[in-house]
């Protein structure tokens, strides 16, 4: 190198470390604005998410009911006349079909799947310490299948990266200020609401949202609010969530990646634990350890006079591909480990689960026109599958004959 170039280069000012802190600052700030700038000129009925409608076969399928009955219902009812299609076909938003629900309900109760005197909130926390096992992509199914099946449902996102709120069309960089998500419901410093001033309705009628945001990492890093934190704080997670009990009859959680307080409090507030595992070795790997430590939490905080009621433990198969031989035997594996507890039904692998999810949607907002017919109709056959087969702990849990 010649000495100019050395003298050019040395002469160059080498950028402070620190200074960085200023110019992440900035491009949050910058990418917040754009965002905003970009939401306002696409306006709000493009930026805001809307359920699709149903035709009348799909329609009756979610009731319980055959087409003709539900063509007949429409006859006998003028205020249930649903709109209709470019090829005259009747379509009924979800809305509608509540409708007819609550209709029949009057002299059939089952069809309202409504919980009943005596039965308690369903807390179902999935959960598992590790990414990338399809934990959020399961919530928001779960929580999407139950309220298209009638029930009143609750989604609770405490991942600080949000990926569940931004499903169901909450955005957590505009949307989402400070105590409006479950860390404002537990927290004791002056700044907490009550979490039913927190809970945002969703598009999918039904079914209600308390957002993630980044605020949430507080819980476990933010200095100045630690104070407000002391180790009774994972039991305001069951009490925050009873104080909306009233509303649901299904709460949806998809916990963090890892075992925070709000985790902890979303455990133990827990009627159901659901912990995806995505079957790969890798993923065993650490599994033995973060079981344990889940073990020893909970036992500290049961030891501790703690009221830990959990109505099942279910171990979940993600990612699935069933013809890989290797993820077969770890499958076998598990259930010669765990029994009962691994769920018949496993999440496919599948195109169409991915396609939505890359649309920002769940393959039940999708529908079968927007993705190849006959892997959606696959997709949603096993996502049905497995959704049903939580139902029925649900229904066992509340002393009833599984759906």
């Amino acid at each position: 190198m010649s000495k100019a170039a050395e003298s050019r280069i040395a002469g160059r000012k080498r950028p402070s470390p620190a200074s960085f802190d200023a110019v992440i600052a900035a491009h949050a700030d910058a990418l917040t604005r754009q965002l905003a700038h970009v939401r306002e000129r696409l306006g709000p009925p493009v930026a805001e998410k809307q359920l699709r409608r149903f035709p009348t076969g799909e329609a009756a399928r979610l009731i319980g009911i055959t087409d003709a009955y539900l063509r007949q219902l429409i006859l006998s009812d003028e205020e249930l006349e649903p709109e209709k299609g470019p090829a005259g076909r009747r379509l009924f938003t979800l809305g509608q079909i509540n409708d007819v629900r609550r209709r029949l309900a009057r002299t059939r109760p089952g069809y309202l799947r409504h919980r009943r005197a005596g039965e308690h909130l369903q807390v179902i926390a999935v959960t598992n310490v590790k990414g990338r096992s399809a934990k959020t992509t399961t919530a928001a199914h779960l929580a999407q299948y139950l309220a298209l099946q009638g029930y009143r449902v609750l989604a609770v996102d405490l991942d600080p990266q949000a990926a569940l709120s931004a499903l169901f069309g909450c955005r957590p960089d505009l949307d989402v200020g400070v105590s409006q998500t479950l860390y404002g419901a537990v927290r004791r410093d002056g700044a907490e609401r009550p979490l039913a001033a927190i809970v945002r309705p969703t598009f999918f009628p039904g079914l209600d949202l308390v957002p993630g945001h980044i605020e949430l990492m507080a819980c476990e890093h933010g200095a100045p609010l630690s104070a407000s934190m002391p180790e009774g704080a994972v039991g305001r997670v069951a009490e925050a969530l009873a104080g909306v009990s009233d509303r649901y009859d299904v709460v949806v959680v998809d916990c963090a990646p890892q075992l925070g307080v709000l985790t902890l409090g979303a455990l133990c507030a827990a009627t159901g634990l659901l912990v995806t595992v995505q079957p790969q070795m890798l993923d065993l790997a650490g599994m033995a350890g973060s079981l344990r430590m889940t073990a020893d939490l909970l036992g500290a905080v049961r030891e501790a006079g703690g009221d830990l009621r959990h109505d099942f433990l279910r171990y979940l198969v993600t990612r699935y591909e069933p013809n890989d031989g290797p993820q077969t035997q770890i499958v076998g594996l598990l259930r010669a480990l765990f029994g009962e507890q691994v769920m018949t039904h496993a999440v496919p692998l599948a195109s169409a689960i991915a396609e939505a999810g890359a649309a920002g949607r769940t393959l039940y907002e999708a529908g079968r026109e927007s993705l190849t017919r006959q892997a959606y109709d696959r997709a949603v056959e096993a996502l049905d599958a497995v959704n049903a087969e939580i139902a029925g702990e649900i229904a066992r849990a509340w002393g009833r004959d599984a759906a």
